[in-house]
């Protein structure tokens, strides 16, 4: 579905862009991110995979993925799970675990989605509010050095997980720590000079200055607004229920909010409950659309189903094709930045980062960090940080992606095809499609053969 609307419309909105901007468009890492999805899971377009049985010789054409870090949902899927599993296995300790989830005031939302300098100070200020709260409340548990560390999800929708082992947070001490941000945020902003004048306005904008149609976009996606077609400026449809229930008040235990500013931390995971913890670092760390939550009405417009009703009843969002591409263009980060960072003890040159991450792993008891810097070192050393997909489905879906559907024999990899003039060859003798046209999806492997595909929408 998603590839049908971006592939049918594109064009269309890249056009739209340029007009609202006097034709300066989009930046190109933007239209980029499109057209490279429009290639994912196509067998003609980068190549594929052979994987064949041993046993009785089925093979299969898996293909690759475009590796985009927007709104792919197969390749978002991937990063999610791999990255989630990188935490559970070679970051987080067997410690207690709880989850800090900051949202911000719109203004800030929008010089946040282009800035990611400012995304970086706004987050310290967040990182060092909490390592000063857990820091005293260590001291009051007789605990004079004691540390703590934060993992932290770049994202329009995410959250931060920050290990401990201190006492639950109460409201007020969760409201306590949501003052002390807005304060030291607003201090950061009027240094930069973005702080809001007399008129609410505040100083210059960045992102206009680098694309007045990603300002347009930008600005209209975090007021829930349409930027582009007939509907410009209206807000965008929502179907459900209407509520009474005020939107800006606390909803429930450790809940706190503050001049547009709310932060929660209810979740927690215990020490031993690992498989919670992968769950909750993929909760962390997913990408900003699933696709079976997405419906193409007959009338060519997009239905978002929500995966919780909003506090108004909202249950939907219902999109023209260009509103739903420009909302997707809006999610696209800027290439070359980091989307996932660490704060405390976990910081990538911290000195008892060695020691935390070693932590109730075999001989790791003993949080010495001079002891576990050389044993960690060590550990790194054989292992690899990549994990192949086969691995992923198996560890996220407990599916077995290498067991022949013929015969239940393996399945293994015995070429990847990249050659224009190769792959082509193969595409016609099999009698599948050269080109990128035609009904989606895209990412469904191909069995060389009669029977039907064994995998469910992979790409590697």
């Amino acid at each position: 579905m998603l590839h049908g609307v971006i592939r049918d419309h594109l064009d269309d909105f890249l056009r739209a862009a340029a007009d609202r901007a006097d034709g300066a468009g989009l930046p190109e890492f933007i239209a980029r991110e499109f057209r490279e999805f429009l290639t994912c899971g196509v067998l003609a377009h980068d190549g594929f995979a052979r994987v064949r049985c041993v046993r009785c010789a089925f093979e299969h054409l898996v293909p690759f993925s475009c590796k985009g870090r927007g709104f792919c949902p197969s390749c978002g899927g991937r990063r999610m799970t791999e990255r989630a599993a990188q935490l559970v296995d070679g970051v987080i300790p067997p410690v207690p675990v709880r989850q800090w989830v900051l949202t911000l005031p719109f203004r800030l939302r929008y010089l946040l989605a282009w800035d990611h300098g400012l995304s970086r100070a706004v987050l310290a200020v967040h990182a060092r509010a909490l390592l000063d709260f857990y820091r005293q409340q260590a001291q009051r548990q007789g605990l004079a050095t004691g540390r703590t560390g934060s993992v932290t999800a770049v994202q329009r929708f995410g959250g931060r997980l920050a290990f401990h082992a201190a006492c639950e947070p109460s409201d007020a001490e969760v409201a306590e720590v949501l003052t002390r941000i807005r304060r030291r945020v607003g201090r950061l902003l009027r240094r930069r000079g973005l702080a809001p004048d007399a008129d609410g306005m505040g100083g210059a904008d960045p992102v206009a200055e680098v694309s007045l149609a990603l300002a347009s976009i930008v600005g209209a996606s975090v007021q829930g607004r349409v930027a582009l077609g007939v509907r410009a400026g209206a807000p965008v449809r929502r179907l459900g229920g209407r509520s009474s229930q005020p939107r800006d008040r606390a909803r429930g235990p450790r809940h706190a909010h503050l001049d547009g500013f709310d932060l929660h931390a209810n979740v927690w995971v215990g020490p031993t409950d690992r498989a919670r913890l992968e769950q909750l670092c993929r909760y962390v760390l997913r990408p900003p659309l699933a696709e079976n939550r997405l419906r193409r009405l007959a009338d060519g417009r997009v239905r978002l189903e929500l995966k919780r009703a909003w506090s108004d009843g909202t249950t939907h969002l219902l999109f023209e094709p260009l509103e739903f591409l420009e909302k997707l263009a809006a999610l696209t980060p800027r290439p070359e930045i980091n989307l996932v960072l660490y704060h405390g003890v976990l910081a990538p040159h911290a000195r008892w980062r060695p020691a935390v991450v070693a932590y109730g792993r075999g001989d790791g008891e003993s949080l010495d960090p001079s002891a576990a810097v050389a044993e960690a070192g060590r550990a790194r050393t054989g292992s690899s940080r990549y994990w192949t997909w086969a691995l992923l489905m198996r560890r996220a879906f407990d599916l077995d992606v290498l067991r022949c559907p013929r015969c239940a024999g393996r399945m293994q990899l015995i070429a990847t095809i990249e050659d224009p003039a190769v792959i082509q060859r193969i595409l016609t003798h099999l009698g599948l499609p050269g080109t990128r046209d035609g009904p989606p999806p895209p990412s469904s492997p191909t069995a060389v053969g009669t029977e039907p595909p064994a995998f469910p929408g992979i790409a590697v």
